[in-house]
């Protein structure tokens, strides 16, 4: 986060109660954003006998990973100089006391609200791999996938690694959240192999009502997600929500029109999955980018996640079930590359970094994401070797056919 670069270079060591008060309520909207937002965008999505896996994969992994964030995750990211890779000076959080000072907040709340984002991009991992696969898989890949992509990746751009000191732009997340775990679903999908009856004769969605609540969660949490990242209750926290939310209804409006263009008809499902990737798009430049820099993230977001979608389905013809890459991956992405441009004072930005060009922030920009994608993607393809070898990937067919709430869990999300 940039603003932990600022505040580090002010070298603040008193709590400001408002800044605090305003993390520690960040905090909570992005949890929400996964519980319940994600679990229901995720479980409206998928057919009836599958809906109670979808939610347990969730909380599963919200359970796991807050455990895993205390014992290795959270000093592997955010403790340490080394260019690469924190230490493990804060395993257990060790030496933290309550008056223990981080970036002007008390270090417990500045931990808790990093945990909540190691809780989500996991979870958005679970859109790619629905109805097929096995539990166990579920919370082995996550655990080591938060350790072994994740915490890295957070250290190079927010804890002061290598990407951090060449003043890479991503303001919540869109190398650190998005393209890891874009990148890492569109791989894990591929491992697994598509749903029965993939692309003609899967089921609709059960229940785009559920998932437009869903969709709506998440928007509202996206406020603590994006405005939260300035650590700060301040402008830069405004201008972070402005940007949000105008990205987000541009992003709607456009995919809506896109659909109605092709289709004579704008779906629910089409209208949220735009909102999303409006979202997902502006997370790396929310806090750079001024309104009608937001507005542009939207309008671009639909359009190249839209055809993102086909491309994914169509010609790859791999069964990212809930087009995980296609709207988080691609849409992290495009906002990474796009910021560099659309930080711009002359457009309304907040500018480069000293002695940082626009040409030159484009490069780091684009290093940036060359080198996530590919530490994400070849850490995930032997994290699915490791899960087949051990505890099996897929499940068996028969789990598949009967729907993996009874077979796996013991129970269904309905009942007559």
């Amino acid at each position: 986060m940039e603003a932990v670069r600022r505040l580090r270079g002010r070298q603040m060591t008193t709590i400001d109660a408002a800044n605090t008060a305003w993390v520690l309520t960040a905090t909570a909207l992005v949890l929400f954003m996964t519980l319940p937002g994600l679990a229901l965008f995720y479980a409206g999505l998928v057919r009836m006998k599958n809906v109670l896996s979808v939610m347990m994969h969730c909380v599963s992994i919200a359970c796991l990973a807050s455990v895993i964030w205390l014992f290795g995750g959270y000093t592997l990211s955010f403790s340490g100089g080394g260019g690469w890779i924190g230490d493990l000076a804060k395993f257990g959080l060790v030496g933290v006391r309550r008056d223990s000072v981080a970036n002007g907040l008390p270090e417990l709340a500045f931990f808790a609200f990093q945990m909540t984002f190691a809780v989500i991009t996991p979870a958005l991992i679970v859109g790619a791999f629905v109805e097929r696969i096995r539990f166990g898989a579920v919370l082995v890949f996550s655990a080591l996938w938060l350790l072994i992509v994740y915490a890295p990746v957070t250290h190079w751009v927010w804890g002061g690694g290598w990407l951090m000191s060449r003043h890479v732009m991503d303001y919540a997340g869109g190398l650190v959240v998005h393209a890891t775990a874009g990148t890492s679903a569109i791989l894990l999908a591929w491992r697994l192999g598509p749903r029965d009856g993939y692309p003609r004769d899967l089921s609709p969605p059960h229940n785009p009502g559920m998932t437009m609540m869903g969709a709506g969660m998440l928007w509202v949490g996206w406020y603590g997600f994006n405005a939260g990242s300035a650590l700060a209750a301040n402008g830069d926290a405004a201008a972070a929500l402005v940007a949000t939310h105008l990205s987000a209804a541009t992003a709607g409006l456009v995919w809506a029109l896109i659909e109605w263009i092709r289709f004579k008809r704008a779906s629910m499902v089409g209208l949220v999955t735009g909102v999303v990737a409006g979202l997902a798009t502006v997370t790396p430049a929310s806090g750079y980018v001024g309104p009608v820099g937001g507005v542009v993230l939207g309008a671009a977001a639909s359009f190249v996640c839209y055809n993102a979608v086909e491309f994914v389905r169509h010609r790859l013809k791999i069964d990212d079930s809930l087009d995980v890459f296609a709207v988080h991956g691609v849409g992290g992405i495009l906002g990474t590359l796009l910021v560099s441009v659309l930080a711009a004072k002359g457009l309304g930005g907040a500018g480069y970094a000293r002695g940082v060009s626009m040409a030159g922030q484009a490069l780091t920009q684009v290093i940036g994401v060359v080198v996530t994608v590919a530490w994400s993607a070849v850490a995930t393809l032997a994290l699915a070797f490791l899960c087949e070898k051990t505890v099996g990937l897929r499940a068996r067919d028969e789990a598949i056919e009967e729907g993996l709430d009874l077979s796996a869990h013991g129970e269904r999300a309905w009942n007559p």
